[in-house]
């Protein structure tokens, strides 16, 4: 059915008041200036999104595969002369513009006044339109745009600089508010720290919790962001610490990652909190709170900041933090925290020039057999899951095994970006029981890099982990492993190392093109193709690890250290098929879509 025809028949339509017919738990401001607002809201099979831009021309809005105008799904829409309008648009390679003739994207309302436009619409999950991006669980790279004129027979005028893109998680579950505005709260932030004139600053300060008398529990965390660098702090992550320091480690801040760092930040390794730009609080579950105030509860942590200061501003400066909310009305639960995946170490390795390989860290069923048959034999139950990696990372997936059959995947993201990390709410709490086993599957894209990508702390080395937010808490922090490095070696033709190692990384003695060198340079030395690499991935897939299966403060459970086999499993992840939304093509879709238009004319001033 024409449009035109639609307009026509809307312009007869009284232009009487009436407002937006529904209400959504999500929202952020993607303009840095504020002048572009985003809400969002899952209903059903369908997403129910909500624009409202400063601006009396059109407003764009869209998903794409690397937050480009490249390959990208776009709706634009605005109101003309009275009139609403929405179209359904996609770009090519090559960035050109064009209409979808799959019309998939919904109006409901539309709304424009002498500042600004409103436009409310819906589309599928999944539309099964080849021009048209499925949306997941996975993060999603957002676009939008806006122009002061309104869409001319020519199409879109371009938008110049009024543009972005934010990378979101669109599908997180809404969760109920429980706080009251009276609930105490304390904030770690850092204190007038002045920003580097460079475009990437991760900043690290130690902070010793507050004292308590008697048990507390933390039911929510959220930002608190320095006036005016809502665009500036991009992410922010905390840190359990070792609880055997004094107060010295708290008399300054410093880069993380940066050779002089101090020693006592290399303790703290837990991540216990995360939060990203587009990212809201985390509340915890109404039976679940984190426990502060006993001797087994954080004592010391670390905050790390993210700055993104792209036009390289100088003179910033910065007291960004978090704040914690707390009770004394103790939760039937304390929650833990489990890191799971691959154990970090020089030994996790990742060959240049390779467009995909991937990396596994099993969380073995011998530990869990062990830690959970001492602590809790009736199950843990996880509520939330963080998944990390760093720059080379493209997806994450966290699988989960019983018995040698596979489950649901605990948390998935095929389209992980380092720059937006936070934790995932399950919608439904999973049960990890003695004798199930986790593996963390990591996807990593090196096609620029030049030299092998080792694992480490710096965002240019690699990490392959999840962690776990669970109840009840038990003395399980670390369930890891790391393939054997001698077989890794072995691939590229090492014989031979010098024994007893009293050097790190350690010396090869032969064979004679690596003689002397450490085996770091002798895995650079060799000469990767896409060929070996694709050889080299399925050998390290297939290796023995080490376990590595830890309780607080660097305990050990006995299992740690031993050597298992990895599971056999099919590998990659085969993903349920997904199933389509409605075709807009449908009669009766067009039908219901008039009705719900009518009310779009109804253009109250705001």
């Amino acid at each position: 059915m024409s449009l035109w025809p639609l307009l026509l028949l809307w312009a007869l339509v009284p232009a009487t008041t009436c407002g937006p017919s529904r209400s959504y738990p999500h929202h952020t401001v993607l303009d840095p200036e504020g002048g572009y607002r985003l809400r969002w809201g899952r209903q059903g099979s369908q997403l129910a999104f909500r624009l409202e831009v400063r601006t009396a021309g059109y407003v764009g809005f869209g998903f794409s595969p690397a937050g480009t105008m490249a390959a990208a799904d776009i709706v634009v829409a605005g109101v003309d002369r009275g009139r609403p309008y929405l179209q359904d648009y996609f770009t090519n390679a090559n960035k050109v513009l064009e209409k979808d003739t799959q019309q998939d994207y919904h109006l409901e309302y539309a709304m424009e006044n002498s500042t600004h436009t409103i436009i409310e619409f819906t589309r599928e999950l999944h539309t099964c339109d080849i021009n048209d991006k499925s949306i997941t669980d996975s993060t999603v790279r957002v676009i939008w745009a806006y122009h002061h004129e309104d869409v001319g027979e020519a199409g879109p005028k371009y938008h110049e600089s009024n543009r972005g893109t934010r990378s979101l998680r669109l599908l997180n579950p809404e969760k109920a508010k429980v706080l009251s505005s009276a609930l105490p709260y304390f904030d770690l932030v850092n204190q007038d720290v002045l920003i580097p004139n460079k475009g990437t600053t991760y900043w690290c300060q130690m902070f010793k919790i507050p004292v308590f008398q008697e048990k507390h529990h933390v039911i929510k965390v959220e930002p608190v962001i320095h006036r005016g660098h809502e665009s500036l702090v991009h992410h922010i992550l905390l840190y359990q610490c070792s609880s055997s320091f004094n107060d010295s480690v708290l008399d300054y801040g410093h880069e993380c990652y940066h050779p002089n760092m101090p020693d006592a930040f290399l303790t703290c390794e837990t991540v216990i909190f995360a939060w990203a730009i587009g990212g809201e609080g985390f509340s915890y579950p109404p039976h679940v709170g984190l426990s502060l105030g006993t001797p087994l509860d954080p004592h010391y942590v670390l905050l790390e900041l993210h700055y993104d200061n792209p036009t390289h501003k100088k003179g910033l400066i910065d007291s960004s933090g978090l704040r914690f909310y707390h009770t004394t009305d103790i939760r039937k639960y304390d929650a833990g925290v489990i890191e799971a995946g691959l154990w970090v170490s020089l030994f996790h390795t990742i060959p240049p020039g390779m467009s995909e390989f991937r990396s596994e860290g099993h969380c073995t069923l011998e530990c869990l057999e062990e830690a959970l048959e001492a602590e809790k034999p009736s199950g843990i139950h996880v509520f939330a899951v963080l998944l990390h990696a760093h720059l080379a990372g493209r997806g994450i997936r966290l699988r989960h095994f019983r018995k040698g059959e596979e489950m649901k995947l605990l948390a998935y993201d095929d389209d992980f970006d380092f720059n937006f990390q936070e934790f995932q709410y399950l919608r439904e709490e999973q049960t990890i029981l003695p004798g199930d086993n986790l593996i963390t599957e990591c996807r990593y894209n090196t096609k620029d890099r030049v030299g092998m990508t080792w694992g480490g702390l710096s965002t240019r080395n690699e990490m392959c982990l999840s962690y776990l937010l669970y109840y009840p808490r038990i003395n399980l922090t670390r369930c890891a492993s790391i393939p054997d490095i001698m077989e890794q070696l072995q691939f590229i033709g090492v014989k031979e190392i010098y024994r007893p190692v009293t050097t790190w990384p350690f010396i090869i003695k032969s064979p004679k093109q690596y003689r002397n060198l450490s085996f770091m340079d002798a895995m650079n030395k060799f000469k990767w193709t896409k060929k070996e690499g694709l050889s080299f991935n399925k050998l390290v897939l297939g290796l023995p690890v080490n376990v590595r299966c830890s309780k607080t403060d660097n305990a050990e459970w006995s299992i740690q250290g031993m050597t298992a086999l990895p599971p056999e499993i099919k590998r990659p992840y085969k993903a349920e098929p997904v199933v389509c939304g409605t075709s807009a093509s449908s009669l009766l879709q067009g039908t219901v879509s008039l009705v719900l238009l009518t009310c779009a004319l109804c253009l109250p001033a705001c």
